[in-house]
């Protein structure tokens, strides 16, 4: 269902304004519909314990060791509430948590090896998806490599923005 919203002045017919919209909008559709592939991959594999979200969070996660803000700003967790989800999967077993000597507020995080597990199998599906779409073809118009380079300018606007107002 497209949402209706008022029309700029700056937009006509196919400008770049209206594809701009459209861009968020399918940046929007393509996260949920990254989480519900994680979601079908872990029913697939009897996989019941983890939501797509802390799947993610695992994924990003990799074979760093960070405080929860550097993970937050990693990854997009849509509606999700980052410290609540780490703790969980402290007690599921698969990170690892340890205070920060200098700074007693901060928690360092990592993954054990059964969170390293899941982060494979993610990284995996990734990488099978990856494969079936330069075989089909569909990452040759655009080149992705134009088409990634595009949205870091766009992140890095963004990022900008945001500075700006505080």
């Amino acid at each position: 269902m497209q949402a209706v919203r008022p029309r700029l002045e700056c937009e006509t017919e196919g400008s770049n304004v209206e594809a701009y919209f459209r861009c968020l909008q399918l940046l929007d559709r393509m996260h949920r519909l990254m989480l519900d592939l994680i979601k079908d991959d872990f029913e697939r594999l009897g996989r019941a314990d983890l939501t797509p979200v802390q799947a993610l969070l695992l994924y990003n996660l990799g074979e760093a060791e960070v405080t929860a803000g550097e993970l937050r700003s990693r990854g997009m967790y849509q509606g999700s509430n980052v410290s609540y989800n780490l703790k969980k999967l402290v007690g599921m077993g698969y990170v690892h948590h340890q205070r920060n000597d200098q700074d007693r507020r901060s928690v360092k995080v990592k993954l054990t090896d059964s969170g390293q597990s899941v982060c494979e199998q993610i990284a995996q599906l990734f990488a099978r998806h990856a494969y079936e779409l330069d075989m089909s073809g569909v990452l040759d118009d655009p080149p992705l490599e134009r088409v990634d380079q595009q949205w870091r300018r766009i992140e890095r606007y963004w990022s900008e923005q945001i500075r700006y107002i505080y």
